[in-house]
């Protein structure tokens, strides 16, 4: 679909590990690297690297063996480790610095094609399906030259690491739209009472959409949290965009069509703010190209 919109595409350089461990755990980013071949070592080539074991509540002291390293850095059964998930997580995480660096460059705007996606990835610990938090460290990579930065995650599940990651900072405001956590994944975060703390107090926001919302709620959700975001001061923007909230969609659980994302596209580009697209979620439902044509052609001619 890029190519056939005449997009230009271009390969992400080689931004180092850095930019990755300012924002997670270097323990944690330390750990992935070899973590497939020290498992298939122990096991096997045909067993698959899921934790089977986790601390629980009270975290004690990170374990040598392989099998509690799993569990101690990875929070769920749905992001297991392969023979090619390091390359695939760095090479992401990349591609989200790549499109910062863009924006620093002086371009209006930049798309990070991610995959895999990064917002349910938190400081420390890998869930539901994201390794880094490409998002994330698009934003801070970002506060170096803007002293303020705002992240909005429209992909309609809970920003979840994100809002770990950001809630202790003042210089980057975080919003996500999503359906109340208390019945729909990821669960646990992204209450509406869960405004930011210390430095942070305020700077974040969840707004939380009822379950078979249509465009007109989703888009007014939308409304809202780029007032909040105008209200900041926000210098520049980084989307975690999930295509995720179409009404097709395998996950989703709101109803939005082509036109809905285009919309999406046109308020945010009305933002007049540098702005770095990370793509999170979107799958493999029948409207999805759709749905990425809408929202990235429409944004493109936005900005012109």
């Amino acid at each position: 679909m890029l190519i056939a919109e005449d997009f230009s595409i271009s390969a992400p350089r080689d931004h180092g590990l850095a930019p990755i461990k300012a924002v997670h755990n270097p323990d944690y980013v330390d750990f992935l690297p070899d973590a497939h071949a020290r498992f298939v070592a122990d096991v096997g080539p045909d067993a698959l690297a899921i934790p089977t074991a986790h601390p629980g509540r009270r975290r004690g002291k990170e374990p040598k063996d392989i099998h509690g390293q799993l569990g101690w850095w990875m929070t769920d059964t749905s992001t297991p480790l392969t023979a090619g998930s390091w390359d695939a997580a760095y090479w992401s995480a990349q591609t989200a610095v790549e499109g910062a660096e863009e924006i620093l460059s002086g371009a209006r705007a930049a798309y990070s094609l991610c995959r895999p996606p990064g917002h349910h990835a938190m400081r420390d610990c890998s869930n539901g399906f994201c390794f880094f938090n490409n998002a994330c460290i698009a934003a801070h990579h970002l506060t170096s030259k803007y002293r303020k930065v705002a992240l909005i995650d429209v992909d309609v599940h809970t920003g979840n690491g994100s809002l770990d990651i950001l809630y202790e900072r003042g210089d980057i405001f975080f919003c996500s739209l999503h359906p109340d956590p208390k019945t729909y994944p990821t669960f646990y975060l992204g209450h509406a009472d869960e405004t930011g703390a210390g430095e942070g107090e305020g700077a974040s926001m969840n707004i939380l959409l009822e379950q078979g919302a249509g465009e007109s709620d989703v888009l007014a959700a939308l409304d809202k949290g780029l007032a909040a975001i105008r209200d900041f001061g926000a210098e520049a923007l980084v989307v975690s965009l999930g295509f995720d909230m179409a009404a097709d969609d395998p996950l989703a659980a709101v109803a939005v069509y082509p036109e809905g994302f285009a919309e999406m596209a046109r308020r945010l580009a009305a933002m007049n703010l540098p702005t770095v697209l990370v793509q999170e979620g979107g799958y493999l439902g029948p409207s999805l190209t759709d749905n990425a044509r809408a929202f990235l052609t429409t944004f493109r001619e936005a900005i012109r």
